[in-house]
């Protein structure tokens, strides 16, 4: 029998053993040493050297940013309903209200003339989701912003590394949040990485993932214990040095799924930006939920659905949106299928990968 293909894979090898092992005989576990190193690299690498901050994961990153930013109650911020629920969960915990914006069908990501009708004299901010690795509309969403004086902020929890045009994503907001978690293209065991547009806005961050101080016992405004620990840190700084080499296999894998796959709608990337295909994502009509099931029961191909319920119909948030018609996000949410893109593939796996997809797809034609 054929090995099981997992959707995801982790990897940790010696050299994050190795340098957590390296943390625990200097006794200096909590935030540190390494995480200031990683900060500095991480910056260097990923979002031209803006200040970045560390902190333990991807939602307090999130959450802290739109605090330091001076999101509140009686704010609202634009977001998309079809991400991960920490997007507008890190909105309504600093009080203010997440308000959900229809996406673009080709790219999942918001769509421009979705947020202009969404914006209220209220509208403090919008936050596009650099979904499955591929940058929103930047370019165009900023035009908005500036045009409505509301600040812009990034989700880049799955877009470590990719661009539009030479700027990488993280450096177009007031603040832009890397996750850390152990699926995503990189990972430090768990964490986030927060890009900031100015010392000032990143100071506020460091006061608030540590107490709301900066020198101990001297608390200038209450904060919370968000830290990322030198353990993480240090797992963190090994991946920095294969993150490219994994994110290039990414991109090769994604272009020869591309070229093979047939009867299910391949991602669409718009010209000039730079994928990184933390998810790849197809579109499957009619049947999703057993075309998955044949790829795992008949073929042993694991896949992914992200999101089957969007986020303005989820118990936790569909009070923020009271009868909210979002039409591509349910269309989204009801035929989307991530397949295994992750840089642990074999060619032979990605020959299953096609032969599967394409077996499942003509018989459910």
């Amino acid at each position: 029998m054929n090995e099981f293909i997992p959707a995801a894979k982790p990897i940790i090898g010696d050299e994050e053993r190795a340098a957590v092992d390296g943390v625990l005989r200097s006794g200096m576990v909590a935030q540190g040493p390494e995480v200031a190193a990683f900060e500095a690299e991480f910056a260097a690498h990923f979002v031209d050297g803006r200040p970045v901050v560390a902190v333990n994961s991807g939602t307090a990153g999130l959450h802290l940013g739109l605090l330091a930013a001076g999101v509140g109650p009686g704010d609202e911020v634009i977001v998309p309903s079809f991400t991960f629920a920490a997007t507008a969960n890190s909105v309504a915990l600093t009080g203010a209200t997440p308000v959900f914006a229809d996406i673009e069908p080709e790219t999942f990501t918001l769509s421009v003339d979705s947020v202009r009708a969404s914006m209220t004299e209220r509208t403090r901010g919008i936050m596009p989701v650099h979904l499955y690795g591929q940058p929103a509309l930047m370019d165009e969403l900023g035009e908005l912003a500036e045009e409505r004086g509301v600040s812009l902020f990034e989700d880049a929890a799955q877009a470590h590394g990719a661009r539009i045009g030479e700027k990488p994503v993280g450096t177009f907001g007031a603040f832009g949040m890397f996750s850390l978690y152990p699926t995503k293209n990189m990972t430090s065991g768990e964490g986030g990485m927060v890009s900031l547009a100015d010392d000032e806005l990143a100071r506020r961050v460091r006061l608030l993932r540590n107490q709301g101080m900066e020198r101990q016992y001297q608390n200038e405004v209450v904060g919370f214990n968000a830290r990322m620990t030198d353990i993480h840190a240090a797992i963190g700084r090994v991946q920095l040095g294969k993150v490219d080499a994994w994110t290039r296999r990414r991109q090769e894998n994604a272009r020869f799924l591309d070229a093979h796959l047939e009867g299910v709608a391949t991602p669409i990337v718009r010209p000039g930006v730079t994928h990184v295909y933390h998810q790849y994502t197809v579109r499957v009509t009619g049947g999703r939920d057993r075309f998955v099931q044949a790829l795992k029961d008949e073929h042993r191909i694991g896949s992914g659905v992200y999101y089957p319920i969007p986020n303005h119909r989820l118990p936790s948030l569909a009070r923020f949106a009271p009868g909210l018609d979002l039409p591509e996000t349910e269309r989204a949410a009801a035929e989307v299928v991530s397949l295994p893109v992750h840089p642990s593939l074999s060619d032979a796996d990605l020959e299953r990968i096609v032969e599967a997809v394409n077996t499942v797809a003509k018989a459910g034609a």
